[in-house]
């Protein structure tokens, strides 16, 4: 499926940049989604532009795929963001694109996306009763996600906001160790990061928690709000207010967390960005990622397999949810050229052969239901991890998300006003109602946009 390391999954940051890049620029005019797109006939080989990560999508898939569907060759395109946006713009797309289900409401509104109703209501092999809850975030009727036709599938998909922790460290410091079965309450989970992080000489020896700081805070701030009964837009998602009680509880953990000292922050960055290379290390007793993490642990030293395990998401309130923050697949353009064919594409890669090897890695949940039983469980920590998802996968929810902005509008906003309210340059109030402007106008200048 993908490379065995931390790099495929700089999820949230990848994501960002799709919002602020290709699918969050409106490109009005650019594409219809009524216009239709030729297919094979006659016998001619059709050439079916793919525009992916070569890690994902291989050249032994596409040779399989090509020698079970001798009528169609693909020509492949390293997944770039600017390039897409350009591509799409001219109105020559590729026919399959790499997109994230979380974030598509922006490229579904403008019509950037073909709905995938028609080919679904006939395909043998992906069926709407089979896909994972993670694909309704892909689903658009003209004014939210969640309903209406389907605009992509999903590959993989995790529960992100999950957590794994190093059993050993919490041995060392004489705490109990985080369940596996039942969710901490946020708080809690502070207080427990406070007592496993070590300094010494003005420096952290061990980090309590890790909350991939550098990877954005927007999903799990909705998810705070969405777990204490807020809400984070208004009805026609084209405001937000972070001075509601829900949100100014959320934004004060995290400047909590900042103070505290308990993990890497903007102020103080993880050295590569992202939490695994500490956690490796046992400089870090918790880290919150999704059951993808697994994957990093398969080729680790024994004593890290016998260490680490997983536990369900944190809540903070009463309403327990746990959800994805993007859920990554494939759509296909509005002006693609060849959808028939790039359906057959999307049979393959989401129920064919790439998707039983994706489930088997363990890097990743699989888009469908009818593969979770795929997922590895040979080692111990392997298994009580499925057996925590299996648990987890009814408190699965959708985060939401507005046409008009994206990651990449929410993660410098957030960031800055809350590293200064970290350094106590202003209150959280103040912080709340900072964003709160910031992003409002954001909003507005994408409803403007796209109409």
């Amino acid at each position: 499926m993908l490379d065995r390391d931390i790099s495929r999954r700089r999820f949230l940051t990848g994501s960002a940049l799709v919002a602020g890049g290709a699918f969050g620029v409106p490109l009005l005019g650019a594409c219809d989604a009524s216009s239709g797109g030729d297919s094979s006939g006659g016998g001619k080989t059709v050439t079916l532009t793919v525009m992916y990560k070569n890690n994902e999508l291989t050249k032994e898939h596409i040779a399989d795929f090509e020698a079970k569907h001798p009528g169609i060759k693909i020509s492949f395109i390293e997944y770039d963001e600017t390039r897409l946006n350009a591509m799409l713009a001219s109105n020559e797309p590729p026919d399959f694109v790499r997109a994230p289900a979380v974030g598509s409401a922006a490229s579904n509104a403008q019509g950037l996306t073909t709905a995938l109703d028609p080919y679904l209501d006939k395909s043998a092999v992906l069926k709407k009763d089979n896909l994972m809850a993670v694909n309704e975030s892909f689903r658009w009727d003209g004014t939210r996600t969640g309903q209406g036709p389907y605009y992509g599938i999903t590959k993989d998909w995790s529960q992100d906001a999950t957590l794994w922790y190093n059993r050993a460290l919490f041995e060392q410091a004489k705490i109990p160790p985080l369940s596996t079965t039942e969710p901490i309450s946020y708080d809690e989970l502070l207080e427990i990061a406070k007592k496993l992080t070590k300094k010494s000489g003005g420096k952290t020896q061990v980090y309590g928690l890790g909350v991939e700081w550098a990877w954005g805070l927007s999903s799990p701030i909705f998810m705070m709000i969405l777990q204490q009964g807020g809400q984070v837009y208004n009805a026609d998602l084209t405001e937000t207010d972070m001075t509601t009680p829900e949100a100014r509880r959320a934004i004060q953990w995290y400047v909590d967390f900042g103070q505290a000292g308990v993990g890497p922050t903007t102020l103080d960055p993880a050295p590569d960005g992202a939490d695994l290379s500490l956690f490796l290390a046992k400089r870090m007793a918790i880290t919150q990622d999704g059951y993808w993490y697994g994957g990093n642990f398969v080729k680790e030293s024994e004593e890290i397999k016998n260490s680490v395990a997983m536990a369900p998401a944190p809540v903070m309130g009463d309403k327990r949810i746990s959800p994805t923050y993007v859920g990554w697949g494939a759509m296909i353009p509005a002006k693609a050229r060849h959808k028939d064919e790039a359906w057959k594409l999307m049979e393959y890669f989401m129920a064919g052969p790439p998707s039983e090897e994706r489930a088997k890695s363990g890097w990743g949940l699989p888009g469908l239901k009818s593969q979770l039983s795929l997922l590895p469980q040979d080692l111990p920590y392997q298994k009580q991890a499925y057996q925590t998802t299996q648990a987890e996968l009814s408190h699965v929810a959708q985060l939401p998300d507005s046409p008009y902005i994206t990651g990449g509008g929410w993660l410098p906003v957030l960031d800055k006003h809350i590293t200064r309210a970290i350094k106590k340059e202003i209150t959280v109030d103040a912080a709340g109602k900072a964003i709160t402007d910031e992003i409002n106008k954001l909003l507005k200048q994408g409803k403007d946009q796209i109409g």
